[in-house]
């Protein structure tokens, strides 16, 4: 060990506060066992390095204080808990509930652990210049995506899509084949609202709420493959994780759609059958169509250029989202874009970011290694918690076969209601589904094909984690899948 080397190992102890106990002691071991050309350097300054590791144990002024933990957990996790059950009981208080948990746990940091880039004020900026291109480039691209949904829908598209359904139950099973379609370019939630307005004209507004589960677990099943179709893996996106990895999901996400699909065709066509001849002469308007591919177009190039040809710039400034918005301003003299959905998007995107920004400050190294039977796990806590955090907590950990991260949150969260953002969009629409004993026993088959398509994905591509991604990336299982 070079005396350079020495230094080094002492400098780091000397900044590190929070370091585990017996850093300085393996410093102490390295002293003792110093066997290179340079030891007679080494024993030269042995006085010196000996009187600064004394300085270091005996300076418990310049220490972070100790991180409280309750039965062993961090308080951080509790209070990230504490918020995301304060979301799942007061819908219509989430933004309040996000913002009070950021401003808890931030409150904690500054007080007591610190951030990775510091304590106090100056590591809470820190930490911020770290996390701001990418809260930036996801508040850029839910508050655009919006409009674009808003443009899709607007092109009329959707409404003369029934009169190609076949008939009897098939149709409803076709109409699920399209929303998982829709859901893979647009976001999930506006393929949830499309599909259940379809279902309202198509069904004669008697849906079956096993059905409606259907419509869920399609719209999400469509947006777990894609970097456009989910905010959960638009963030993976952002985050630097491959499309190729995450597009694996579909591997699950297909079977698992034809499984619940099934069922749900079969029971909505025992509930009420479709009626076929709603809007049979609607004109589509294939400017607006256009809007929206210009605006995907754009969005995927730019991701495409910054991460292959200008790598070190991609973590400088949100490329991503400003690019969606130049598309859209540059055709908002073609169409009118729908300025009115943004007051209500932006206080759902700034819920989203308190969540997100809640989930980057958490002690991640202190969760279960990243390994398949984790990334399940995740599907079924999704059902109950927001997936949007738990997405933000994988990424922050690292480790993870992505297409698998993807499926679980995505396709997972519709087993409930408010699992999902589209689960809770759709519920609104239809308020007899806000009932979950009602969704668990008559969309039962969502559950069901969220298991057997994980272990049909597992089996098929094996579990492949991306070490990769991050350079500080957890400890990965060593177990493979089959």
């Amino acid at each position: 060990m070079a005396f350079s080397s020495l230094l080094e190992l002492v400098a780091r102890n000397r900044h590190c506060a929070t370091a585990p106990a017996g850093c300085c002691p393996a410093l102490r071991r390295l002293l003792e066992s110093v066997q290179t050309d340079e030891e007679m350097l080494v024993e030269r300054k042995r006085p010196y390095l000996l009187l600064l590791l004394a300085t270091l144990d005996a300076s418990p002024v310049h220490a972070a204080p100790a991180a409280i933990e309750v039965a062993g957990i961090p308080l951080e996790f509790i209070l990230f808990a504490l918020t995301l059950l304060g979301v799942m009981l007061f819908h219509h208080k989430t933004l309040y509930v996000g913002l009070c948990g950021l401003a808890a746990i931030t409150g904690y940091k500054l007080a007591v652990t610190g951030f990775k880039a510091g304590t106090g004020f100056a590591g809470l900026a820190g930490h911020m210049a770290q996390e701001w291109v990418m809260l930036a480039n996801l508040f850029c691209l839910l508050m655009g995506f919006a409009l674009l949904s808003r443009h899709f829908e607007k092109s009329h598209l959707p409404l003369v899509l029934p009169k190609y359904l076949p008939g009897d139950w098939k149709g409803g099973f076709v109409l699920l084949l399209m929303v998982f379609v829709i859901s893979s370019f647009l976001d999930n939630i506006a393929a949830a609202l499309i599909g259940g307005a379809m279902a309202h004209q198509l069904f004669r507004a008697r849906v079956h709420i096993g059905y409606l589960a259907a419509i869920v677990a399609s719209s999400n099943a469509g947006g777990s493959g894609s970097v456009v179709g989910d905010t959960t893996t638009t963030m993976m996106w952002i985050d630097g994780v491959s499309p190729g990895a995450v597009v694996e999901a579909y591997a699950a996400a297909v079977l698992a759609l034809c499984i619940c699909g099934f069922f749900a065709a079969r029971q909505q066509h025992a509930y009420s059958p479709m009626i076929k001849h709603v809007h049979q002469h609607t004109h589509i308007d294939w400017a607006r169509v256009g809007i929206v591919a210009l605006i995907l177009v754009c969005a995927m190039a730019t991701n495409i250029v910054m991460n292959t040809r200008l790598p070190a710039l991609s973590d400088a400034f949100p490329f991503i989202g400003v690019s969606v918005w130049l598309a859209i301003l540059a055709t908002a003299g073609l169409r009118r874009p729908d300025w009115e959905v943004m007051p209500e998007t932006f206080k759902g995107s700034l819920f989203l970011l308190s969540l997100v920004s809640c989930a980057s400050m958490m002690p991640v190294e202190q969760l279960p290694a990243a390994s398949w039977q984790t990334a399940m796990g995740l599907g079924f806590v999704s059902a109950v918690f927001d997936n949007i955090p738990l997405t933000a907590l994988a990424l922050k950990q690292g480790g993870y076969d992505w297409g698998f991260v993807a499926y679980a949150v995505g396709f997972g969260g519709s087993m409930i209601w408010f699992g999902s953002s589209a689960g809770v969009a759709l519920a609104n629409m239809y308020p007899q589904a806000k009932s979950a004993r009602l969704w668990l026993r008559q969309g039962w088959h969502v559950a069901l094909a969220y298991v057997v398509g994980f272990f049909f994905m597992l089996a098929l591509l094996g579990w492949h984690p991306d070490a990769a991604h991050k350079a500080t990336a957890a400890p990965v299982a060593a177990t493979q899948g089959r």
